[in-house]
């Protein structure tokens, strides 16, 4: 019996949780809903992502800042635990901004995902 291939989705979960853990070695992030509407206000935050169970009424909040500071957004495939356990932290996340890559390519590679 030959082994089981992965889909499409679980891959791209997997590939943006490694270039997820690059970006918390090597760049700089927030994490929080609180925290991404400042980013946004200010004009910091290069990519938003949101967890998939994110309330429906948070979500299209931040899609609409992100709209007004042309930022770009990724809806996180996985969960909550899922996003905070590809951030190397050991609690839940609902949203995290990135303001700086680091060595990372999550940006060119979420942009390209969604598109």
């Amino acid at each position: 019996m030959a082994p089981a291939s992965k889909t499409k989705a679980a891959k791209t979960s997997e590939s943006i949780a490694s270039r997820l853990s690059l970006v918390v070695k090597s760049g700089k992030y927030t994490l929080g809903y609180k925290s991404a509407l400042k980013q946004m206000r200010s004009g910091k935050a290069k990519l938003v992502l949101i967890a998939g169970n994110c309330p429906p009424l948070r979500k299209s909040e931040l899609e609409y800042y992100a709209m007004l500071s042309k930022t770009s957004v990724h809806h996180f495939s996985g969960t909550n635990v899922a996003l905070g356990t590809a951030a190397g932290k050991l609690f839940r996340v609902g949203v995290m901004t990135i303001t700086d890559p680091g060595d990372s390519d999550l940006l060119s590679f979420a942009e390209g995902n969604t598109a």
